[in-house]
């Protein structure tokens, strides 16, 4: 028995249907109208202070500058009448306007950061229904293929000149001498270093803990001799406990600027700093490459404070993921005092 095909609706249908409408107040032509128009973009210049509100002080540090700029050409458009071509076209500006330094690689960072601090502004306004993901003008303009870093570990006796000029020169050669040692020792980054309070040091097990970028937390061991002059160098200097530990003679805290000045003055005495700009990430270089060779790789990492999220991270990392026992016994190593966690 074969079914009848069925028919479209009858008169009677119909008119109990438009009777419904009618009651509803609503028309045919309502129910074939397109959706409700999106409300107009903002401009760059009203949506950066949101975005930059919304953003880590890490980013906002990274990418304010850019936003600046972005604000200075297209302060007064809006997100959505912006093209590939025209972040392209601005992306190339800055190519050619970048200040100049010994270290410049062709303006490639500065493109880099430009389309970064594009892409996160775009994200936010996806997020926000102010624009479509296929209407994301940062996401169709590739970035500058990253080169590979000039940076790398610092011999042992240049490392011994920069700690010798650091010690001896300068208006506070401890501060100066506690922040060398403290990223000899632990490899962190400045804003760990910086991040760091006195309620984050645990002098029982001669560990600090280290807030970096990418919200990561780790433990990290020191020395008994770092962990002693980091705690002295918070209560000479009056640091609260849940505040900056880093502090100048008066108290304040210190911030990125103290790291630039102080790798000026080493640099107005060696000559070969200011030729290389070294800076405070060569420490980290230095470190990592000597764990790695005496160590191997999955201690280097864990030193490092890496993630398996990462780009670089394969699926061994897993199971040969170091544990904070084997970073100690590193560090014993490094300065030559045993660790409590060995």
């Amino acid at each position: 028995m074969t079914a009848q095909p069925t028919s479209g609706p009858g008169p009677a249908e119909l008119d109990a249907a438009r009777l419904l409408l009618a009651k509803l107040g609503v028309s045919p032509n309502d129910l074939l109208g397109a959706a409700a128009p999106r409300p107009p973009a903002p401009t760059f210049a009203a949506y950066i202070p949101i975005v930059s509100a919304a953003v880590g002080a890490g980013t906002r540090r990274v990418y304010s500058s850019y936003w600046n700029r972005i604000a200075d050409h297209w302060g007064q458009r809006h997100l959505d009448q912006v093209t590939a071509s025209d972040i392209q076209r601005l992306a190339e500006h800055v190519r050619t306007h970048v200040v100049a330094r010994r270290n410049a690689r062709g303006g490639r960072s500065a493109v880099e950061h430009l389309i970064a601090a594009l892409r996160c502004l775009y994200h936010h306004a996806v997020a926000d229904g102010l624009i479509d993901e296929a209407d994301n003008p940062a996401r169709k303009v590739a970035k500058p293929r990253r080169l590979p870093s000039t940076r790398r570990a610092v011999p042992d006796p240049r490392l011994s000149e920069i700690n010798q000029v650091a010690a001896t020169t300068g208006n506070d050669p401890a501060l100066d001498s506690l922040l060398l040692r403290l990223h000899t020792e632990t490899a962190c980054r400045r804003g760990g270093a910086l991040a760091l309070r006195p309620a984050d040091l645990d002098p029982d097990q001669c560990l600090i803990l280290l807030r970096e970028k990418g919200d990561t937390v780790r433990w990290q061991p020191v020395s008994p001799t770092l962990m002693a002059h980091l705690q002295q160098h918070a209560t000479d200097r009056h640091a609260p406990p849940t505040g900056s530990l880093l502090r100048y003679r008066n108290g304040d805290p210190i911030t990125y600027r103290r790291y630039d000045h102080l790798w000026q003055r080493i640099g107005g005495y060696l000559p070969w700093v200011a030729t290389q700009q070294i800076s405070t990430h060569w420490l980290r270089h230095t470190t990592l490459t000597w764990v790695e060779r005496n160590f191997g790789y999955a201690v280097a990492r864990a030193y490092a404070g890496h993630t398996d999220s990462g780009s670089d991270a394969g699926t061994t990392t897993t199971y040969i993921r170091a544990s904070i026992q084997e970073v100690a016994s590193a560090l014993a190593a490094l300065t030559g005092e045993p660790h409590p966690l060995e």
